[in-house]
């Protein structure tokens, strides 16, 4: 079967996610991270994620490599972020704020929340590979709104959630 790509792409957008920047470190201790949409819960016990990077990524050869890494839940005000480490910048940490968990790994102030992960395994996907991990560490610190992606571009939640 031959699949007009563009159109999967626009099909596949329809499908409304919440977006995260990954990050890890390189073998210098450096800060690596890349903006994914294409992330999802796995089981809570153990409590697992994973998420799928293409091949194309400057920093595939990094996570490919690391043994943990970060979740970094975006919100709505973190918009150039998301821009910054989607985009192919050679040094997308310059000039950003970021702090280090106790394990040394990237966070952003500001996020909805932050996951730190044991890479579990590594597998192949197409064009991506999937990473699997394990969640050692999370925090939850406020209650900014979400930025979300949605057929292609930014949007915004304008409604609280019902019961």
């Amino acid at each position: 079967m031959t699949v007009d790509t563009r159109a999967f792409r626009d099909a596949l957008g329809c499908f409304p996610t919440g977006i995260a920047i990954m990050t890890t470190v390189n073998e210098a201790n450096g800060p690596v991270g890349v903006t994914v949409n294409s992330f999802t819960s796995v089981s809570l016990r153990p409590p697992m994620i994973l998420f799928c990077l293409d091949h194309g990524s400057r920093s595939l050869v990094d996570f490919r490599r690391c043994r943990n890494f970060v979740v970094n839940f975006l919100s709505e005000s973190q918009r150039d972020l998301s821009n910054r480490f989607a985009s192919k910048a050679e040094k997308p940490f310059e000039g950003v704020d970021f702090e280090r968990s106790e394990r040394g790994l990237p966070l952003f102030p500001g996020s909805l929340a932050y996951l730190e992960c044991r890479v579990e395994a590594l597998h192949p996907g197409g064009d991506h590979d999937i990473i699997l991990g394990e969640v050692i560490g999370f925090k939850n610190p406020g209650n900014a709104r979400p930025l979300l992606f949605y057929r292609g571009g930014y949007r915004l939640l304008d409604t609280e959630a019902t019961a």
